[in-house]
């Protein structure tokens, strides 16, 4: 009987929910009702003559190339099977920005701008998870093709508007998850983007204008630079339409370490979240500019990313002093014509300038070498040819080395603790979660005391690793710890800083999950209430300063127990383990006071 069935679904649905909490239980309930009320009655016809078939558009043209054609659009259709070994890259390699291919179109609810309320401030570009939705500087000249739904309006101050550019926030309809967050991040009372229909988005010519998007020119800055939110908004980001969670806390770190520096960037990837999201077959997220650059990315295993990172960059540096020696070698013997001893000359004398001036230059001597390969014989033709090969290489890589705590604080750790200490130009950005988010939860040496986990079923009972700590005991290594929703200016500064230090450097980013048991739409709300409430901190500790440590923590403004009895990994506790939750939530709101207090202390010893 119905009532029965019912019945036994609900019950299974309070086993298998109650240690999550009742909320959860409940709502689960509810979809069972809501599900129940929704149900129509379908007349099946007879026949299905004269019926229509619904037709999928076809997502994979020839221009896509032929991994999109041959590859991705049988297994995205499910049919891997039937691709032939032959059609397999033979060394494991895929072409990058292959994720823009799949417009998965998921979800039923997409931002929608409203181009009077918006301020400008590019606060929502920043915290999308996927890069569905950028913010654009525009040259009236360049719409001149444009549909008339292509809206945009003035760029408003610190624009320059002697400039007389234009101004547009653009939606990804079929690349957005519908997570929210950028809704929630809108600091606008009266809200500049508010959840509408997926289908309403589509017929107002969305994905059509996002097509005209794409095609316009990249990172008009208006006189803006990469330094500040805004501006950063305008950069084109390098990491896109990725596979990560809707609202996920990770993606939009590695989203800004892209604009940054994306079009110089090597990447080694701990398997985990960030590898699952950055590069599952057939979908790369990582993409190129209109020019062909962009970022490379591999993923190692848990266990040696950080080594495979310092590999690359040991690999990076040793091409770069060979073709040094090179350039060096054709100084003495002279070079092909004027043109290229005045690039040299350049590129020798700014060898660690990575700005575009730099990067202008070495694009310039790439021309310039089949010419001068051309117009030599013996040894400068060799030295030419081998300059060839290595001409990429005149302008430093950014090496990133990116993981989750479980890599960084557990099963990696004895390998990124061998890294920072050598002194190599190594950038490390750890994806916080506090626990192994890939693999279902699992507590790592990050978990705080009283956050439930597997393995720590009964609540976490040790202190959490104090990571930047044991990293900034070498002294030459810059630590920050952030959270992009409490700071972004902070945030941003730090991995700027990081980037900059001409040796290694850690960031420890505070990445809520969906394992918390919170709502992901208020995934960088969460990160705020995390800081306010005294339990995450922010600081950097830069060694180039004569005082290297800044703490960036504010007093705690909300209670540190409604914030932990606000998260579903905390409230498990009250059935985990009831007659001890009380004194373990009291037992970690000390414990993160005395974290606290150590910090300050230590920055006024540093």
């Amino acid at each position: 009987p119905e009532e029965k069935a019912i019945g036994y679904i609900k019950a299974g649905i309070e086993k298998k929910f109650a240690k999550k909490g009742q909320e959860v239980v409940d709502q689960n309930k509810l979809c069972v009702d809501k599900a129940l009320d929704g149900l129509t009655q379908v007349a099946v016809p007879a026949s299905l003559d004269g019926v229509e078939c619904y037709v999928p558009a076809e997502k994979f043209t020839a221009e896509m190339g032929d991994f999109a054609t041959k590859l991705m659009k049988p297994v995205l259709a499910q049919k891997g099977d039937s691709v032939p070994v032959s059609a397999m890259s033979f060394d494991g390699s895929m072409p990058t920005g292959t994720a823009r291919f799949e417009k998965r179109g998921v979800a039923p609810k997409v931002p929608q701008w409203d181009s009077a309320k918006c301020i400008q401030c590019n606060q929502c570009v920043m915290a999308c998870p996927h890069a569905a939705i950028r913010a654009k500087l525009i040259n009236p000249a360049n719409l001149a093709d444009a549909p008339a739904s292509f809206a945009t309006v003035d760029a408003k101050p610190p624009v320059k508007k002697e400039l007389g550019l234009k101004f547009r926030l653009q939606v990804f309809v079929d690349d957005c998850l519908g997570c929210g967050v950028c809704v929630e991040t809108c600091p606008v009372k009266d809200k500049a983007l508010v959840m509408a229909s997926a289908a309403g988005e589509r017929a107002a010519n969305q994905q059509e204008n996002a097509e005209v998007f794409m095609a316009l020119p990249d990172d008009e800055m208006g006189g803006l630079t990469e330094a500040n939110v805004k501006g950063l908004g305008f950069k084109l980001p390098y990491f896109e339409f990725n596979g990560a969670c809707a609202g996920c806390g990770e993606a939009p770190y590695v989203k800004m370490v892209s604009q940054l520096f994306g079009r110089r960037m090597i990447v080694a990837n701990a398997t985990g979240c960030s590898s699952i999201y950055s590069g599952s077959f057939p979908s790369l997220p990582y993409c190129k500019d209109k020019d062909g650059r962009g970022p490379a990315w591999a993923n190692s295993l848990f266990e040696d990313n950080a080594e495979y990172g310092f590999g690359m960059r040991v690999a990076v540096d040793s091409n770069r002093k060979q073709l040094l020696d090179i350039v060096k070698r054709v100084q003495e013997i002279g070079g092909c014509c004027a043109e290229m001893t005045a690039l040299l000359d350049y590129a020798v004398a700014n060898w660690d300038n990575t700005s575009e001036e730099a990067i202008a230059n070495q694009n310039k001597i790439a021309a310039l070498l089949p010419k001068a390969i051309a117009a030599t014989e013996g040894e400068k033709k060799e030295l030419y040819t081998k300059m060839a090969e290595l001409k990429d290489y005149f302008v430093d890589k950014s090496v990133w080395i990116i993981g989750g705590d479980g890599w960084a604080y557990d099963i990696g750790y004895s390998g990124l603790d061998h890294v920072v200490a050598q002194n190599r130009n190594v950038n490390i950005l750890v994806l916080d979660t506090e626990i192994y988010s890939n693999t279902g939860g699992q507590a790592s040496k990050s978990t705080p005391i009283g956050a439930v986990a597997l393995f720590a079923a009964s609540g976490m009972r040790m202190t959490k690793k104090n990571l930047g700590l044991m990293c900034m005991s070498y002294g030459n290594v810059y630590v920050a710890s952030i959270s992009m929703g409490a700071n972004r200016q902070q945030a941003l500064t730090a991995i700027r800083e990081a980037e900059a230090h001409n040796g290694p450097s850690i960031i420890i980013a505070y990445a809520p999950c969906m394992l918390h048991g919170i709502n992901m739409a208020k995934s960088q709300v969460e990160q705020k209430r995390a800081v306010d409430a005294g339990y995450w901190p922010l600081y950097r500790y830069n060694p180039n300063l004569d005082k290297p440590f800044v703490w960036e923590t504010k007093e705690a403004s909300e209670a540190y127990q409604d914030f932990v009895r606000s998260e579903n990994r905390y409230k498990q506790l009250l059935k985990a383990a009831p007659a001890e939750a009380e004194a373990l939530f009291a037992q970690a709101e000390k414990d993160a006071a005395r974290r606290m207090e150590f910090f300050k202390n230590v920055g006024e010893i540093l």
